[in-house]
């Protein structure tokens, strides 16, 4: 399959919102080009760096972006118009101009060259105390007694690199004992319903509005040695199809969505429908300026919060029901 490469034009303070928009029509990984952030990183003296090459000093000048890819297909010509939309009515609230100019541009990218824009940056990681997470291209020797999570993410967000992951991963680590059901709302590619197979859960379904993250999860799953049976993928939005809820019904001990803030308010309403009453829901893909309003919109739905983690200036939360 081909790639739709998107640049999405905008300012840092514009950064956000439109992140949310693009999660809200399915996209659910993205690149950040902002020459705010790396002259952070310049004036950062701690930094160990002794060069820098010429296309990372571009970003210096650069305007900022929110980069993603749709797939060049139908879904994707349908994520495209989704996104005219989206920017259009984020161009109507922001009377004041401080999002910027909120357009967009396209590239077409063939599946080999997006494939190599991430593999070389994708290595073995090792996350809380069992887990060790590798590409399959990669080979890892020092193992020790962790169990391996075999991902490749193609164009799905979910790797383990970011904090938000490492942050989800980490608290399933903590909560799952053995037997649990699991379900993965916002699943990418697959990597924290894998994860909390290879944790002990009984079950997993997996859950994501963009249709190409669910047949990644479920390769993914396939891959790590996970049977069909005990691994459902869904397509859609839980919020607004009645028969999806309805498919992927209730009794689940553990619900994960590591989305962004806007999403999580909107679910929040939702996740009772499918916990037993005793069940937790770990939230992540919050920016830590917005976590306060993401754990009052959970306790407002009657949840709890019974564990708050921060890392990079991300946030992962705990909610018990």
């Amino acid at each position: 399959m081909n790639w739709t490469k998107i640049n999405v034009y905008t300012t840092t303070e514009g950064i956000e919102p439109v992140c949310g928009r693009l999660l809200g029509i399915g996209v659910t990984g993205f690149e950040i080009e902002d020459s705010a952030v790396f002259e952070e990183f310049l004036a950062d003296k701690s930094a160990n760096w002794d060069y820098i090459d010429d296309d990372l000093m571009n970003l210096k000048n650069c305007e900022t972006r929110v980069i993603c890819y749709l797939p060049d297909n139908a879904q994707g010509a349908d994520m495209l118009s989704a996104l005219k939309q989206e920017l259009s009515e984020l161009k109507k609230l922001d009377t004041e101009g401080t999002m910027g100019r909120l357009e967009f541009s396209p590239v077409n990218v063939a599946e080999e060259d997006w494939a190599n824009n991430w593999k070389q940056y994708f290595k073995p990681l090792k996350v809380g105390e069992k887990l060790l997470i590798k590409p399959s291209w990669e080979k890892c020797d020092d193992i020790g007694d962790r169990r391996v999570l075999e991902i490749d993410p193609a164009s799905s967000f979910g790797t383990g690199q970011h904090d938000t992951t490492k942050l989800c991963l980490e608290l399933l680590e903590k909560h799952i004992h053995g037997s649990e059901r699991v379900l993965d709302l916002g699943c990418g590619s697959g990597i924290l319903s894998i994860g909390a197979m290879l944790l002990g859960a009984d079950s997993v379904c997996a859950v994501d509005i963009e249709e190409n993250s669910v047949k990644t999860a479920a390769e993914n799953a396939q891959k790590n040695g996970i049977d069909s049976a005990d691994y459902t993928v869904y397509a859609g939005d839980i919020i607004t199809n009645d028969a999806l809820r309805e498919k992927i019904g209730n009794g689940y001990k553990i619900i994960t969505a590591n989305i962004v803030a806007d999403v999580i308010i909107a679910m929040s309403g939702r996740f009772g429908e499918f916990l037993t009453r005793d069940g937790v829901v770990i939230i992540s893909g919050i920016i830590k300026e917005r976590s306060a309003e993401v754990i009052a919109a959970m306790e407002d739905k009657g949840f709890n919060l019974i564990e708050f983690r921060e890392s990079s200036g991300w946030s992962a939360a705990v909610m018990s029901y």
